[in-house]
């Protein structure tokens, strides 16, 4: 399973990049997502962010994921294939 199907609610986010500035470098435990949105844990507070306006890794991973491309629900987006180019 790669890592645009793998199960993200517990794993550490981080912000590669986006249109708005305040947000790269943000980070935290993802424990809630829905079609549009991811919401984080970053130091005890809760942060809502839109999926369509960032590009983040999930776990350290070296795969950036692009947030326009899993504008899904989480239990479509597990079993969605992906084209990878």
């Amino acid at each position: 399973m790669n890592i645009y199907n793998a199960n993200w609610l517990g794993g550490q986010l981080n912000v590669v990049s986006s249109p708005d500035k305040t947000l790269i470098g943000r980070h935290g435990i993802v424990f809630d997502e829905t079609k549009n949105t991811i919401k984080l844990s970053e130091n005890g507070q809760e942060i809502i962010l839109g999926k369509s306006s960032i590009t983040f890794t999930i776990d350290n991973s070296n795969v950036v994921i692009d947030g326009t491309l899993v504008g899904q629900r989480p239990e479509n987006r597990t079993h969605h294939k992906y084209r990878m180019d």
